[in-house]
């Protein structure tokens, strides 16, 4: 009997637990939906209105979210820290998977031959949208009169894109076939894989600045050739088995094999170094090439309006408006912010010379966006005592300014526009089928 009693007593802790969870993504899709809905009325992205859900709703404001409840600290006995835990770790992946959604379907509509068109100046657009917020990063730490180890954690902090935010505006404007947008998703895969050596450098350095070449070498080579592998051998192969893929004896064989694909580069990116929203991408540039990849948007498209809102009201939940109360550190964060909005419009300016002052600016907005990869690299530098807790707030408020500034910054350049007809997609979309032309 009282095996029978503790048996009873677990599922309805688990009962419990799955309730308050649920009841959570039900809070956070709704308020997504919501705050995407009224932006869009105000012909804003809708993106900015899910991050602002997300603030207002997330546990520094409202509190309807982001914070365990007592149903569910209840079911871990008490134990307040594993509940708020599993409830972080429950929304993280939610978050996960609707960023690795979202670049998955932006593959879907990128054939590698589009990228492969504006090749180099995609890499030229990466590479200075690295090279040139870094030296200026640290030129500005130097000045400040900081240490080199806690400069070098602050600049690296200042390079990386998060592609996600961009990624969703563009679609969102339907430019994603345009000649800037192909240039910008390029960027970003090229951008991830510096940013990865980068980090590995300054990560790998001991604790009086010495450098391990060896550990940062390996980390590159396998992010070079885990992204060239797929892109190249990964598209060549699916076009051979592209009739054999349509007799699999599987309901929706080509979305099976597409999400078995996106989850599977996905790990394996996150295991060779790279983002994992990095194979996501090489997953649905792979699956672009298939006869009926049209057919496989239309089946992704709902699991896509489902989880992608979650990853930006997730993101939303995690500021704290606090931040921007205080004075001292705003004035450093105000600027530091400011030269790493310049330093990627100068980085893509000079990338993007000769395709006009609206296209560069484009292009330049279009990676500005940090997002928590700054905040994570910040984090692993507080967590080492490399930077101090000031600084950390400082990359913090820098993130989540540059996260917030881009999407309306992208759509007013991209709505000014002149159309063309684009004869591919026209066949395919109609009267709909008409891209603009920054």
């Amino acid at each position: 009997m009282q095996r029978r009693a503790d048996t009873s007593d677990i599922e309805t802790d688990r009962m419990e637990t799955a309730s308050s969870i649920l009841g959570t993504l039900f809070v956070l899709f709704v308020a997504a939906k919501a705050g995407g809905a009224v932006f869009a009325r105000l012909d804003q992205p809708p993106v900015i209105g899910e991050l602002l859900a997300g603030v207002l709703i997330g546990p520094y404001v409202l509190g309807l979210v982001g914070t365990a409840q007592p149903a569910l600290i209840e079911a871990f006995h008490g134990d307040e820290v594993a509940a708020q835990e599993s409830l972080n770790l429950v929304l993280d992946i939610f978050a996960e998977l609707g960023v690795v959604i979202l670049l998955f379907f932006v593959g879907l509509e990128t054939r590698l031959s589009d990228l492969l068109g504006v090749g180099w100046r995609a890499i030229a657009v990466g590479a200075l949208g690295i090279a040139v917020p870094f030296t200026s990063g640290y030129a500005l730490m130097v000045l400040r009169g900081e240490e080199t180890t806690e400069a070098l954690f602050v600049a690296t902090a200042l390079v990386a894109t998060i592609s996600g935010i961009t990624a969703r505006v563009l679609r969102d404007l339907g430019v994603l076939h345009s000649r800037e947008a192909r240039i910008i998703l390029g960027a970003a895969v090229v951008d991830d894989i510096l940013a990865m050596i980068l980090l590995a450098t300054v990560s790998h350095l001991g604790p009086r600045g010495e450098f391990y070449p060896l550990d940062v070498g390996l980390i590159a080579v396998q992010a070079i050739g885990f992204t060239v592998f797929v892109a190249l051998i990964g598209t060549r192969t699916l076009r051979q088995f592209d009739a054999p893929l349509q007799r699999l004896p599987l309901a929706r064989a080509p979305l099976a094999l597409a999400l078995a694909l996106m989850l599977g580069l996905a790990t394996v990116a996150s295991r060779v170094g790279l983002a994992a929203i990095i194979g996501a991408f090489l997953a649905g540039m792979v699956m672009a090439q298939e006869k009926d990849r049209y057919e496989l948007e239309r089946d992704v498209s709902p699991i896509y309006e489902f989880l992608v809102p979650f990853f930006f009201i997730i993101i939303g939940t995690r500021v704290d408006p606090a931040l921007f109360l205080d004075g001292r550190m705003m004035g450093g964060a105000l600027l530091i912010t400011i030269v790493a909005i310049l330093a990627k419009l100068v980085g893509a300016g000079i990338a993007a010379a000769g395709l006009g002052l609206r296209s560069a600016a484009f292009i330049g907005t279009g990676m500005v966006p940090r997002g928590e990869v700054g905040i994570i690299v910040a984090s692993l530098g507080l967590s080492r005592g490399i930077i101090s807790g000031e600084f950390f707030s400082t990359v913090v408020v820098m993130s989540i300014l540059t996260t917030l500034i881009a999407p309306p910054v992208l759509a007013w350049l991209g709505r000014p526009r002149v159309h063309r007809p684009s004869p591919a997609l026209g066949e395919r979309m109609g009267a709909a089928g008409r891209l603009p032309e920054l």
